[in-house]
């Protein structure tokens, strides 16, 4: 079951009018659909609501038909309202590859086609990218069912559509680009190009001689049979894709160039069927030739450059081995690595390409993971370290157990974010959508108006219908759909060789903006790796029962603390006792019962709520603070608080935190330290790195309000964390940015990870995404001014048709090639 309205936040919505029908999971008795049915008549807008247990669906009848604009904001009131009851809208994320768009319109117009589909939610259509990711109410079940529908209304648009998933059969990259049969046929794709030039060459040479007196054009019939096949063979493809838009109802590109060139065309017949006598009339086939010959070789070019965009996604997949060796009743055997499972012993020789994420289980090496984190040092690897697939071993071998394969690997889900954020919109692209869809029909209303203008004002029909073909051929949609993603491929593309994922197009535009940077302490600007530094007893204890008991709250836990005082209780041969009802304290410490007692372990916070005095060992912590340590409590409840010592750990900030914290202050941007750790502590770092605004002892549900804060008076706030008590920070942060050596929900909740754990990406990251920014911008400036001077000038009759052809061709070009300077990228030097 599907939902049979829709709308979308990428394209213009489509607001559910009469009826709307949606799947819910989770309803299991008469009871629940009555929850649900009261839910929804809650939803303002909604005139009835039937919840049918069945079929597992709830269908809607809006009270009136909702604007546009308010189409997503009543389908996400209707979905939040049914979470609220506690059930689910199921939903279905499916990715396409679109053939056939040439332009921005052409995007408009799938994206329209895609919204129409039953249960449809929302659809992004990426010219550059020629993807579409689309998002609809639907069941596992249904997925098959939903593709067909998909790609059937886009071949009902004029497009080719396929599942992403599937390659392509038989068509190259640049298929649709210069020829769309000629990588089938398998002739060179430039072919095309080549060809129109040799036909147009004779029709435009004697046109450069007779600028020198010489006259040498070719009889009026010969001029005929060269143009013709350049205007029905090789510009047939603007024909098929012109009536398609048509068909359609909408216009593209393609429709431009079909009626700049047959009128070009048609008035040349005209004149040589027409022409009396001897006289050789003046043709124009020469235009109509060469503005073909020309969109086509800019079509290619750009097509060309485009690959180029897309350099990073290839490079990541030509990482991936073909087979794998792997350790069966101790022989080695060369197996597809698609075939090895998790579990499975790999033997990873010296030099050889490591073909899953695994742990070391024999041997060490140093390996390079350059192509993936962007670190250019090799990286040692000893028993019990994870290696990742597509690095290089270098002089050991290593014998790896596998613990992730095919997409769950690092180096497939590098691949999807980055395919991700390069299939997805910006912002900003949403207003050039717009723009994009009435462009076309603007500027076939301004040729029309340069006709009759021309014609009736001067009198003369051949010079208005030669100035209408120029309207038409310089109108370029094109640069207009590429300026945006051309420039966020390229950006996203060289950011993923440095080791920085961008998540999304819109964590990428507001990274620029950025103005205040949050970092979290542990693990973010210090190694995460703390060691014990102190363990003093309260008066009258004793040093070794208080690092056992310590040890014994400790024993099971992973926080870095515990690893800590339990790597210290080893190193000294105690013994800890099994600790019983042990319960974790968020943001405060851990409770649990040792040989009876009732022992409590945590920060200062966690002392004062349980009212235990630490004045007597005070002055000691806060000498250790002062030396930037972080300082823990013990203390027993049993009868009544006492204080049994203090713990005091120290950890090493990382080499390039104080590098970070100069490159993002000469950015403009302001530094801020976040941590849940004591004042002192997080006060020495603070002074270390030359950070002066430090807000410590915050508990990690008061994160996000601290970041919500910092948002006060317009400022755009970066959170940088590693943990899972980051997670709601980072989801409150206009960016979230994530290390990649943190936990894998920091990660899901940041738009950007930083694949080497390293903070001085942060600032590069704002760089990337400034020169991104920058770069959109400019691309914009020029599309659009490109069309504001020259239709105009074309309407003047200040443009041949021959230059207006030359000028579209070459804008699309100059767009993605500009963007394409941003593979030059080098990061900011500290």
């Amino acid at each position: 079951m599907t939902a049979t309205a829709t709308t979308a936040s990428t394209a213009p919505a489509r607001a559910p009018t009469a009826e709307l029908t949606l799947p819910i999971d989770g309803m299991t008795c008469a009871s629940c659909v009555r929850r649900v049915e009261r839910a929804l008549r809650g939803v303002p807008g909604l005139a009835e609501a039937s919840v049918n247990l069945a079929t597992e669906a709830a269908t809607l009848r809006a009270a009136q038909p909702l604007p546009a604009s308010a189409g997503l904001q009543a389908v996400q009131a209707i979905e939040q309202a049914i979470e609220q009851a506690g059930y689910q809208v199921p939903q279905q994320h499916l990715a396409l590859r679109i053939d056939g768009m040439t332009c921005a319109s052409c995007v408009g117009r799938v994206e329209k086609a895609l919204l129409r589909v039953p249960g449809v939610l929302q659809a992004s259509v990426n010219l550059a990218t020629e993807a579409a990711e689309v998002t609809a109410a639907a069941r596992d079940a249904d997925r098959t069912t939903l593709l067909a529908a998909l790609i059937a209304a886009v071949e009902r648009a004029g497009y080719e559509a396929r599942d992403a998933d599937e390659p392509a059969a038989g068509q190259g990259a640049q298929g649709s680009a210069a020829a769309p049969g000629s990588a089938r046929s398998g002739l060179p794709d430039w072919w095309p190009v080549v060809l129109g030039a040799v036909l147009s060459a004779p029709l435009v040479l004697p046109m450069l001689a007779g600028l020198f007196g010489i006259h040498a054009m070719p009889p009026g019939w010969l001029q005929w049979l060269l143009a013709t096949p350049v205007q029905f063979g090789l510009g047939a493809r603007f024909y098929r894709a012109g009536w398609k838009a048509l068909r359609a109802g909408s216009g593209n590109m393609d429709l431009l160039v079909a009626l700049g060139t047959t009128a070009g065309y048609g008035l040349s017949v005209y004149l040589l069927l027409t022409a009396s006598g001897h006289h050789e009339p003046h043709l124009y086939f020469e235009a109509s030739a060469v503005v073909i010959t020309l969109v086509l070789l800019g079509k290619w070019l750009e097509a060309r450059a485009k690959r180029r965009t897309t350099e990073a996604i290839r490079a990541l997949n030509a990482l991936r081995p073909d087979t794998a060796r792997v350790l069966r009743d101790g022989a080695e055997l060369v197996v597809p690595a698609a075939s090895v499972r998790v579990g499975d012993v790999v033997v990873v020789r010296p030099g050889e390409r490591v073909p899953v994420d695994g742990e070391v289980v024999e041997g060490a090496s140093q390996v390079d993971e350059s192509l993936i984190t962007g670190e250019s040092l090799p990286v040692a690897r000893h028993v019990g370290d994870r290696a990742t697939g597509g690095s290089v071993n270098g002089e050991g071998r290593l014998l790896l157990r596998t613990v992730a394969v095919g997409a769950e690997s690092t180096l497939a889900r590098i691949v999807r974010l980055v395919e991700s954020a390069q299939a997805r919109k910006a912002p900003i692209q949403r207003l050039v959508d717009q723009v994009s869809a009435v462009f076309v029909p603007i500027v076939v209303v301004i040729a029309f108006i340069t006709l009759l203008g021309w014609g009736l004002g001067a009198g003369d029909w051949e010079v208005a219908v030669l100035h209408a073909v120029a309207v038409l051929v310089i109108a370029c949609p094109c640069a207009l759909g590429l300026a945006t993603p051309a420039a966020i491929m390229a950006g996203t593309g060289v950011a993923a060789r440095h080791g920085i994922l961008i998540k999304d197009a819109e964590a990428l535009e507001l990274a620029h903006a950025l103005t205040v940077v949050a970092f979290d302490k542990t693990g973010t600007l210090t190694e995460g790796k703390p060691r014990l530094l102190a363990c003093d007893a309260a008066p009258g204890g004793d040093e070794a029962a208080l690092l056992t008991q310590a040890a014994a709250l400790q024993a099971h836990s992973e926080h870095p603390l515990a690893r800590a005082v339990v790597q210290a209780a080893q190193a000294r041969g105690l013994t800890p006792p099994t600790a019983t009802d042990v319960q974790a304290a968020a943001g405060r410490g851990i409770a649990a019962t040792v040989d009876g007692r009732a022992l409590r372990l945590g920060s200062s916070r966690y002392m004062a709520e349980l009212g235990a005095d630490t004045a007597a060992m005070q002055a000691r912590a806060q000498a250790l603070q002062g030396q930037g340590a972080t300082v823990s409590w013990l203390a027993d409840v049993t009868g009544g608080p006492r204080l049994l010592g203090l713990l005091a750990f120290g950890d090493t900030l990382k080499p390039t935190a104080e590098q970070a914290v100069r490159l993002l202050q000469r950015q403009g941007v302001r530094t801020v330290l976040v941590s849940g750790d004591n004042r002192g502590a997080a006060q020495a770092v603070a002074a270390e790195l030359g950070m002066s605004d430090v807000r410590a002892e915050v508990l990690p549900e008061d994160k996000a309000a601290i970041v919500a804060g910092l948002k006060t008076d317009g400022a755009r706030v970066a959170m940088v964390g590693d943990g899972i008590n980051d997670a709601p920070a980072l989801a409150a942060a206009d960016v979230g940015i994530a290390m990649a050596t943190g936990t894998d929900v920091a990660m899901h909740a940041a738009g950007i990870t930083l694949m080497r754990g390293d903070p001085a990406l942060v600032a590069q990251a704002i760089d990337i995404s400034r020169r991104t920014w920058r770069k959109i911008r400019q691309n914009l400036f020029w599309a659009f001014a490109y069309n504001v001077v020259g239709i105009p000038l074309a309407a003047l009759g200040l443009l041949s048709p021959v230059i207006a052809g030359a000028a579209m061709a070459l804008s699309s070009v100059s767009v993605v090639s500009n963007a394409l300077l941003l593979s030059r990228w080098k990061g900011p030097r500290a």
